[in-house]
């Protein structure tokens, strides 16, 4: 019976203890219920603006909290152009971004005096996943963890936030529609560079070959526009098999005209291209009409095309994944500026340069290269003017005698 007894004093104390950890289990689902009752967060899309850094948008998130009097945007786009040697760190992919928390209220101001739009989409969270994510972003603003280094296309103010809110959603994320493969990086920046010919140019110039593949849905999400829209038909996937749309509503919060692009240079890249064109053809018809050799010329366009050729090569050095492959080498190389002095003196001397030959082979290269590679706007008439040259300089190099200024 003593036996029988203790059996029912622990079973007793078992079952207390159970319902006891019960409660409290049930009081802390509650009291974060409560909790997360005025939390709202949302994804901020900016629109696109006139700067180099802001025509393919940006993403935000924004943090409500209606009992405590907290509404902030958290920005992962914080850089700054005072930073020494800024250019060069983001041509060689060392540039560091900085996450950022800033009132709402600023930030709409900010976005509106620039004439962009700003859309709110507010996501369909549980009370967990809301103060997981309110967690999250607290460790993430921690001064070690707020830095990071910043990649276009594959690590950004858009896939940081997006990151951040999958990492903390418990289930999985489904997208309806879902496709095999999405246009190419290239292919992407161009949808939203067509209005800004010379910074499409220079994106095109230095991206390599690697940018041209196919993105995936998570690649083609590094730009904020197509975050948006994948959010929009975005359904989360609970561990009990539940669905529930990623997007409780959205809004606009600002709503301004389309910017229209600035006066900037008014000729496009191709334009400036044909005239160069144009320039080549008529000094070398005027070379076999006065039986002179403009040797000067020559300089210019080695200096020309070796000035271009230093920034694709360096490049190569560069730590963004797309541009370590770059078929534009073969037209735009530095080669041209360590011979053009010999070159120079060769053609006043009226000898024969073989570099002109080597040229010439390069740029057919580069031609064939077009089948493996998207060239920048303007480069096939260039690579066209450099070989209408070489040709020139290797069959009539030693006819005429060289014009002394």
């Amino acid at each position: 019976m003593k036996l029988v007894r203790n059996i029912c004093k622990l079973a007793v104390v078992c079952l207390i203890s159970l319902i006891s950890n019960e409660i409290h289990a049930a009081n802390d689902s509650i009291q974060a219920n409560n909790e997360a009752d005025s939390i709202t967060i949302s994804l901020l899309t900016c629109s696109p603006g006139n700067e180099v850094y802001s025509l393919y948008g940006h993403t935000a998130i924004r943090y409500t909290d209606y009992r405590k009097g907290i509404d902030v945007a958290v920005n992962y786009g914080i850089f700054s152009f005072s930073k020494p040697f800024f250019v060069l760190r983001f041509i060689f992919g060392i540039t560091d971004y900085e996450m950022g928390i800033m009132p709402f209220d600023y930030f709409c101001d900010e976005y509106k005096s620039e004439g962009r739009s700003v859309y709110e989409q507010e996501l369909n969270l549980t009370a967990k996943e809301k103060l997981a994510l309110r967690d999250a972003i607290d460790t993430n603003y921690l001064p070690q963890n707020r830095v990071y280094r910043y990649n276009y296309f594959f690590d950004n103010c858009t896939t940081r936030a997006r990151d951040i809110i999958f990492s903390c959603i418990d289930g999985n994320i489904k997208f309806a529609n879902d496709k095999k493969s999405y246009p190419s990086f290239r292919e992407l920046t161009h949808e939203f560079n067509e209005d800004h010919p010379w910074a499409r140019y220079g994106n095109d110039i230095l991206l390599g070959v690697k940018s041209d593949r196919k993105t995936d849905r998570s690649e083609h999400q590094f730009l904020p526009y197509y975050l948006m829209y994948d959010f929009d038909v975005a359904s989360i996937v609970g561990k009990d098999g539940s669905t529930r749309p990623l997007v409780a509503q959205e809004k606009t919060v600002i709503e301004t005209s389309a910017i229209t692009s600035g006066s900037g240079f008014p000729l496009r890249p191709i334009a400036c291209a044909w005239i160069i064109f144009a320039v080549v053809v008529a000094v070398s018809a005027f070379e076999a009409v006065k039986k002179k050799k403009l040797w000067w010329f020559d300089t210019l366009l080695m200096v020309f095309y070796g000035g271009m050729g230093i920034v694709i090569f360096m490049m190569f050095f560069s730590q963004h994944p797309t541009t370590s492959t770059n078929l534009q080498i073969l037209l735009f190389n530095p080669l041209p500026l360590f011979f053009a002095y010999r070159a120079a003196k060769r053609a006043i001397k009226h000898k024969r340069e073989p570099f002109w030959k080597y040229t010439a082979i390069l740029t057919i290269l580069f031609f064939i290269g077009g089948f493996f590679q998207h060239y920048a706007e303007g480069t096939y008439v260039l690579a066209s003017s450099l070989l209408v040259r070489s040709v020139w300089n290797i069959v009539c190099q030693n006819q005429y005698p060289s014009k002394r200024r």
